[in-house]
């Protein structure tokens, strides 16, 4: 009964795979909605749904296509128990996604280009800052690097004008992404009286 998400840019974030024989399939996008999404969502530990696209949104997949109108109330433990049809009509420009509530991914702006400016990172489905109070040039780094932007030259701060904010503490080695370090959201604690984290990686985006 395994199931993974290719083609995004996290773990809890891509075109849904199913495992059946043996054999990696996809499913079809024809009924395809939130509660479906959400029984991905759980049964991978990525939270809860917070977008289900589909029309191959992470890419067209490969082999058989191994379920069609899924019909999930939500509740369900794992998708192999929603209701489906086995025959389908489809080709795999339909294949399903979802976003999990909790893929991360980053973004850099107000700076020159995608390599420059206060860091953003989308998590539980809204835009955030992260707290400078541990945005050192470990983290800046990790995050350049995730980016394509080479590494961090500067750090400067911002204000926090966004509704969240996270922490990132990232150990000596480099983690290949910010999400491997240890971070937490919303806690008040770590960002008390913090600015918001910036950084000029010295790469440019391509």
């Amino acid at each position: 009964r395994a199931l993974r998400l290719a083609g995004g840019r996290s773990r809890c974030e891509g075109r849904v795979e199913l495992e059946q024989e043996g054999t990696w399939g996809t499913v079809c996008d024809d009924g395809w909605d939130m509660p479906d999404a959400d029984v991905v969502c759980r049964q991978l530990w990525c939270g809860r749904a917070v977008r289900a696209p589909g029309n191959a949104a992470f890419g067209r997949g490969h082999g058989p296509i191994l379920r069609d109108e899924v019909g999930c109330l939500g509740h369900e433990r794992d998708l192999w128990e929603c209701p489906a049809a086995l025959e389908h009509d489809c080709s795999h420009k339909e294949d399903a996604g979802v976003v999990c509530s909790e893929h991360q991914e980053w973004r850099l702006s107000g700076g020159r280009d995608g390599c420059a400016g206060r860091v953003e990172v989308f998590f539980r489905g809204t835009w955030s800052t992260v707290c400078n109070s541990t945005w050192y040039d470990t983290e800046a780094t990790v995050l350049c690097r995730a980016l394509g932007c080479g590494d961090a030259l500067q750090r400067p701060a911002f204000t926090h004008t966004l509704p969240g904010k996270m922490t990132y503490m990232c150990g000596g080695i480099l983690q290949p992404s910010l999400e491997q370090c240890h971070w937490t959201f919303n806690k008040s604690a770590p960002c008390y009286q913090s600015w918001a984290a910036g950084v000029i990686c010295n790469g440019t985006a391509s």
